[in-house]
């Protein structure tokens, strides 16, 4: 019989064996809502003047890579628009592809300020530790990752070669010269060789 710690055991596996079934067919439809959440939680704040701590390093480092042709309440609009646009196409679904896209553009100018502005985002030491705002962006590794199983979520793998059959030859047994395919094939005798000669000098 079946102590009570065993069936709480394997119990407990069967329902972790179910929700993890469950979980694989939604799961990036999960990663694809709660990164939009977090663009729409981010973004938001940087329409109001003040009202987010990143937007000064943001509005900063856009000046850097603008060559200051856009002024910093302008690169913040800018910014909080792009980010607020991400999370709705995250959330909803809607133009995936273009949504995804600007995700990566995105990032990549997240990722410029660790090397635009390395005083704002490293402290002195080797190897060098991330400041505050440094760890605000490094952590933006998580949503990469999280947007890529989005992105690819339903390729198809690409088929691997399978084994050289070789040359392609006619599938059936080979007939002897001169015999048509119907004909019935039996054993060659001393009398049937004879009755085909006849037949052909006959001819």
């Amino acid at each position: 019989m079946e102590s009570f710690p065993a069936r709480v055991v394997r119990s407990s596996r069967r329902r972790a064996d179910l929700f993890a079934r469950a979980y694989q067919r939604v799961a990036p439809g999960v990663l694809r809502v709660s990164v939009g959440m977090l663009y729409l939680w981010f973004g938001l704040p940087k329409f109001f003047p003040g009202a987010s701590p990143a937007e000064d390093l943001a509005s900063r480092c856009m000046s850097l890579m603008t060559f200051d042709a856009v002024p910093p309440g302008v690169s913040r609009f800018l910014l909080a628009l792009m980010e607020v646009s991400i999370g709705i196409g995250l959330v909803t679904g809607l133009l995936l592809r273009l949504t995804l896209a600007v995700f990566f553009v995105h990032m990549t100018g997240v990722f410029a300020t660790l090397v635009l502005l390395p005083h704002d985002v490293w402290t002195n030491g080797v190897p060098p530790v991330p400041t505050l705002e440094g760890q605000y962006i490094l952590k933006n590794i998580v949503l990469i990752v999280a947007c890529l199983t989005v992105a690819t979520r339903g390729a198809r793998p690409a088929a691997e070669p399978g084994p050289d059959p070789g040359p392609v030859t006619s599938a059936g047994p080979t007939l002897p010269v001169g015999k048509a395919p119907d004909e019935p094939q039996g054993p060659v005798t001393r009398s049937r060789i004879a009755g085909e000669l006849r037949g052909r000098f006959a001819a």
